[in-house]
């Protein structure tokens, strides 16, 4: 049986999108089941996630005390409905001091430490439910982390959720960066951003580590469903930019390397696809429509824009939504990490 592997994109707030879309997906199994308490979790064999995205997936496979998913689908979107604006408009720069600008991030991390804090609590890595890869980068060592759940277990190297999920998801500029510890008995330490600033869209790690599990040898073996989070790109002018400098280009070069990651990644997985007849491989990029494209916009007016979209976009994509349902439902096998 194929390998059922869930990968979500970044993208700060606009991450109710693809929850929104995976509520869709979850009601889908729920009636093609025949069970009522279905979860979205329980339908993935492998989870990837960057920065919000890495929020959703570990939202999907955390247990609750019956080693069960504790969360639904809704409820992670009710998490960003709920708590959105709290940590895009927590200790943001004050109008009247630009330069500011130049020394500080724009939001305090305090915030969306509470956040995970009560929704994952003392949750460990290697308790998670499922094998993931949440992906984050180490600038220190520079070089990508990627917390995997199997690993955790083998190789006795374990962290707390919300930590690495801080670490996920510290954008330069937004958040500062976050410098976590291993548990115990390995004494390991991280200073990581986000993980968008290397693999915003996490599905090529997630195919590299399906291969590892028995019976996956290629795309042939694989479930491939990857959300993206919206985007409207916006293009820039010869003239406008020519004479730009440091701080003209730190914003737009964010957006350009995290975009640009995504769609290299999305042409990969394509090339890698197109090898295979009728590859399962599912890439659904949600559109904004009336909702903002900024990764920090979470005044009530726009979230319920994104929770609106994210709604349509379900609709949208009901007839893939449909299909996808139906291939999870009747794939269910078992996969050990080699």
């Amino acid at each position: 049986m194929a390998i059922r592997i869930l990968s979500i994109d970044g993208g700060g707030i606009r991450g109710i999108l693809p929850g929104q879309i995976l509520v869709s997906l979850e009601h889908k199994l729920k009636v093609k089941s025949g069970n009522p308490d279905a979860r979205i979790g329980e339908y993935f064999d492998l989870v990837a996630g960057t920065s919000t995205g890495a929020i959703l997936g570990a939202a999907y496979i955390c247990p609750n005390k019956q080693g069960k998913p504790k969360f639904s689908a809704q409820d992670a979107v009710s998490l960003y409905l709920k708590e959105g604006e709290k940590v895009f408009g927590s200790g943001s720069w004050p109008f009247l001091e630009k330069l500011k600008l130049l020394k500080e991030e724009k939001y305090c991390s305090m915030e969306l430490d509470r956040v995970l804090s009560q929704f994952f609590g003392k949750m460990k890595l290697s308790n998670l439910l499922k094998p993931c890869c949440f992906v984050s980068y180490d600038i220190k060592k520079r070089e990508q982390i990627i917390f995997r759940q199997h690993c955790a277990i083998v190789k006795n190297e374990d962290f707390l959720v919300k930590d690495l999920l801080l670490g996920s998801t510290a954008v330069p500029t937004y958040f500062e960066p976050a410098r976590i510890f291993s548990l115990p008995p390995s004494n390991n330490k991280y200073v990581l951003i986000d993980g968008g600033m290397v693999a915003s869209d996490p599905a090529l790690c997630a195919y590299s580590e399906a291969i590892k599990f028995s019976g996956v040898s290629g795309m042939k073996d694989m479930v491939i469903v990857s959300l993206g989070t919206g985007r409207q790109l916006s293009g820039y002018k010869y003239k406008e930019v020519k004479d730009w400098g440091i701080l003209n280009w730190a914003r737009p070069a964010i957006d350009i390397a995290v975009n640009g990651s995504s769609q290299m990644v999305h042409y990969y997985m394509k090339q890698i696809s197109s090898t295979v007849e009728n590859s399962n491989y599912y890439r659904i990029q949600p559109k904004l429509y009336a909702a903002d494209s900024s990764m920090d916009n979470a005044t009530p007016e726009n979230l319920k824009k994104l929770k609106k979209a994210g709604e349509r976009n379900a609709e949208y994509f009901d007839k893939e939504l449909e299909e996808i349902a139906t291939i999870l439902v009747n794939n269910q096998g078992s996969h050990r990490y080699q």
